[in-house]
């Protein structure tokens, strides 16, 4: 099952009524789950040896996935991981888009992405004023136990899922002026201070996979594209001809072809990685692995993260 979503979220919608008071409530959270031998307290039986993780709020007195409203400016998924590690203490990684939902709520739509979440830790959970209780439970009685329609729908998404197995963030090179009006080579050309602007942008958003590698085209403004993430990571960049553009005379193909087996090569392993190439290679590699003619033109400085269930590519999210 291959899953294109962008970051508006294009998911099933639930029916509400009345007419629309305002802009919608943007929130974000996610299915977070952990093998059922997983160290950690388990409140039910796992399904495929999974425990899928609920939250009780005292307020609502309801079951539910953990979530909670974006911030200003910020980035779903990051909203999405912030909630679920303030709500459920769990710091988790964020693999596969899965359906959006909307309701109303309070009188006004409200818009919730989720992703399916790998928890990587956990802390000490307090109970607290907005969440008091947290279960881990095996999908089919996580689905007893919502609250709501559309939280068992999500979970069911979830529980259809292939394992994923690698994850690799890829991303295009940020803002670096026009090539008419850069005199030197073109592998030269550095990021101008837009592309700084969209490198410090990414770095929180590469950051979220956990890679244990950073992999870069050889053109300098995509080693720079990354240097935000490699401070903020403490890992090197290296260099890999593989996610070039063609040279003079290389036929795109060739390129493209490298592109997509060095991601494949990178997922396979098993440990995620963050790459960041160039924007005549990146969607032909795409196009490639996923084996469709939608339109995968990244811009700069944007970028997918990318879900594998063996060497097949499971899901690619924009984002």
């Amino acid at each position: 099952m291959l899953d294109e979503r962008n970051a508006a979220g294009p998911g099933r919608s639930w029916p509400t009524a009345g007419g629309d008071a305002g802009p919608p409530i943007r929130a974000a959270g996610g299915v977070v789950w952990r093998p059922a031998d997983a160290p950690g307290p388990a409140d039910g039986h796992a399904r495929g040896g999974v425990l899928v993780c609920l939250v009780h709020r005292p307020r609502y007195g309801d079951w539910s996935l953990p979530k909670g409203k974006l911030e200003r400016g910020e980035h779903p998924l990051l909203a999405a991981v912030r909630e679920v590690a303030e709500e459920a203490d769990v710091r988790a990684v964020p693999q596969v888009r899965l359906p959006t939902v909307r309701y109303r709520s309070e009188g006004r739509p409200k818009v919730v992405d989720y992703w399916s979440m790998r928890a990587a830790a956990t802390g000490g959970f307090q109970p607290a004023t907005e969440v008091d209780d947290v279960r881990w439970l095996g999908v089919d009685e996580a689905v007893r136990l919502v609250s709501y329609p559309h939280d068992a729908e999500v979970l069911a998404a979830f529980a259809a899922l292939p394992t994923v197995t690698g994850a690799v963030t890829l991303v295009r090179h940020a803002h670096a002026g026009k090539r008419a009006t850069w005199s030197g080579p073109d592998t030269a050309r550095p990021l101008d201070a837009q592309g700084w602007a969209q490198a410090h942008a990414l770095a929180p958003l590469v950051a979220l996979s956990r890679p244990v590698r950073l992999l870069s085209a050889s053109a300098r403004r995509c080693v720079q594209t990354l240097d935000p993430a490699a401070a903020l990571l403490d890992l090197p960049i290296e260099v890999d001809g593989d996610l070039d553009e063609p040279r003079p005379g290389q036929h795109p193909d060739e390129c493209t072809l490298a592109a997509a087996a060095r991601l494949a090569a990178l997922a396979a392993t098993g440990e995620p990685a963050a790459v960041c190439s160039q924007g005549k290679v990146i969607p032909g590699a795409l196009a490639k692995l996923s084996g469709r003619p939608d339109d995968l033109t990244t811009p700069k400085g944007g970028g997918w993260l990318l879900a594998f269930a063996g060497d097949r590519l499971l899901a690619l999210d924009r984002l």
